[in-house]
């Protein structure tokens, strides 16, 4: 199929309900990084509430009453802040914009299985990253129960709750479409000659992940539809009996468990973790392969500890849930499946490392966000073992620890992998590479200050100070000797906004500099299709001018005897 074989569309069906899958990951690309921006934007007005919990918050104090965050503003702030951040921005990054642009390219596709389904996809994560937004307008705010929306306080929560679980359910549902429509096109689409064992490592990532959004998503919806009911119809899923709220018994069916809402969501929260790892593990290991200019080490391995993460995604849940009472034998299983599920992580990291082993390492934006992504994931999972086990749980639970532990996965483990795949596969999405200079000063100011901000949690979370504290833990006296952490890490968090601007300056300078003649299509010298065999940017709908052929592994640089260090895929 090539690009002659479709009429002329008009400008609002090619770029706003485009089909095509490229222009659909621009989308969500462009979308989750606004929703990425917001994020943040609300954690720096938090950060300084915690840092000077009496003081009126500059630039922008004229906005809320005595120009600082009540107790109940700054609950909606950090619920808001975590549902932004992983179901508005980060998971439609890692999956909706990586995921829909480079597979097909990647697998000699010419687009989506299903590209109608791909096109709602989009608009459902749009209305639901629209209704999530407009709540913040409602009358009592946005939602305030925490990202988790634990029952059965959120039940008898403002109506910003509500809202909240409208907009979950169509995110929920554009995951699912999407997630679907990458299982089937990975099955069915590939080119010739591209069996499971040549398939790209990022392809790979990709698959599993789709895998744990089609199992895991759909409690969750079915929770969120059972907790809307509560709130809307009166039915009590959610709600015990004697429920007393203000001195009074709440008039209330009852019956209904709070752990049951508990259950359902972790269950998809847990797999929601590897939602957002598998796919930056994935960008990670493109990069690092084409950057050592060496094939991955362990192929084999990655792909079957992958595999392997993903199964033991849905059986580690109940590790959230320790100091809910569980049975010694249940507390046991899940101690054990969560120790079991660090070791194919480690299998991944290893190989990593080991492929850095003996590497022509170039060290180019990508890569420098890449490699920064390996100890940082590190840390992440490292001190998220103390977590896993239910006697130092209990003293970690609910503590500053936590978060630190869930922000090093995320923040400087997936945001960098996500950097990283900014600057690799930039100039196959527009033709243009971006400032490599501008692109350094963006990455080391990026990990220091990253790094600034969450460090010190562990050392506040070790000492006790409870996390969600509109004044940052002054109220609590055991909490004295660590508080002067908090304004080392807001300094931290707003230098980290600020050490961002190059990245701003980069890509738009980049966007709009006019570039003399064709675009080289491998700047890079990868050896896999959407570099060797497309043009960049790609063709449209189609990709290729002919259907590619593949007769060789994604990863082949260095071959003794070979005329170049690379050897594309679809070379005989």
């Amino acid at each position: 199929m090539s690009s002659q074989d479709h009429h002329e569309e008009s400008f609002i069906s090619k770029y706003i309900f485009s089909q095509d899958h490229k222009w659909i990951g621009i989308q969500y690309g462009i979308t989750s990084l606004l929703f990425l921006l917001f994020g943040f934007a609300l954690m720096m007005v938090m950060r300084w509430q915690l840092a000077y919990p009496d003081t009126v918050i500059p630039l922008v104090g004229w906005m809320f009453e005595d120009g600082m965050l009540s107790p109940d503003m700054y609950n909606s702030f950090g619920a808001m802040h975590g549902t932004i951040m992983i179901f508005l921005g980060v998971v439609p990054m890692v999956v909706g914009a990586f995921g829909n642009y480079l597979v097909p390219l990647q697998i000699g596709a010419p687009d989506m299985a299903f590209p109608k389904l791909n096109m709602a996809s989009y608009w459902a994560y749009f209305i639901g990253g629209v209704v999530m937004f407009a709540s913040f307008f409602m009358e009592g705010g946005a939602a305030a129960s925490g990202w988790t929306m634990y029952p059965p306080l959120s039940v008898i929560a403002e109506n910003g709750e509500t809202v909240w679980l409208v907009g979950m359910i169509f995110l929920i549902t554009s995951s699912l479409l999407g997630s679907m429509n990458i299982i089937v096109t990975i099955v069915q689409l590939r080119a010739e000659g591209l069996t499971w064992g040549r398939l790209p490592f990022f392809v790979w990532a990709q698959f599993v992940t789709s895998f744990l959004l089609v199992l895991a998503f759909p409690p969750l919806e079915a929770a969120g539809i059972l907790q809307l009911m509560d709130r809307l119809v009166g039915t009590s899923f959610f709600l015990p009996s004697g429920l007393v709220v203000g001195g009074e018994v709440l008039n209330v069916s009852g019956g209904g468990s709070p752990l049951l809402w508990q259950h359902l969501f972790w269950f998809l929260a847990h797999p929601e973790v590897y939602v957002l790892v598998l796919p930056a593990m994935g960008v990670v290991a493109e990069i690092i392969a084409n950057n050592t200019r060496k094939p991955l080490w362990g192929y084999n391995s990655l792909v079957f500890a992958v595999v392997w993460l993903g199964f033991m995604s849905f059986i580690v849940w109940a590790h959230h849930m320790f100091l809910t009472g569980m049975g010694q034998g249940m507390s046991v299983f899940f101690q054990t499946t969560t120790m079991i599920i660090s070791i194919p992580s480690v299998i991944i990291l290893s190989a990593l490392f080991i492929t850095l082993w003996g590497g022509k390492i170039r060290f180019n934006t990508p890569m420098l966000f890449a490699l920064a992504f390996l100890p940082m994931f590190g840390i992440g999972g490292l001190t998220g073992l103390p977590l896993g086990l239910a006697p130092t749980d209990i003293h970690l639970h609910d503590t500053y620890y936590v978060i630190g532990h869930f922000h090093y996965v995320v923040a400087p483990g997936t945001i960098f992998a996500i950097f990283a795949g900014i600057y690799f596969w930039f100039p196959k999405i527009t033709g243009k590479k971006l400032n490599e200079g501008l692109g350094k000063i963006h990455f080391f100011f990026s990990l220091i200050f990253i790094n600034g901000v969450f460090m010190p949690m562990f050392i506040q979370g070790l000492a006790g100070v409870s996390r969600r504290l509109a004044d940052g833990g002054v109220s609590y006296a055991h909490a004295a000797g660590v508080l002067q952490w908090n304004e080392f890490m807001s300094m931290s968090a707003w230098l980290l906004g600020l050490a961002q601007i190059p990245f701003i300056i980069n890509f738009f300078m980049t966007i709009f500099k006019k570039v003399d003649g064709v675009a080289d299509p491998n700047p890079w010298q990868s050896t896999t299709m959407e570099w060797t065999n497309t043009t960049s940017p790609p063709l449209g709908h189609g990709n290729f001018e002919t259907a590619p052929v593949v007769h060789r592994g994604p990863y082949e640089y260095s071959i003794e005897g070979a005329s170049e260090d690379f050897i594309p895929q679809t070379q005989k």
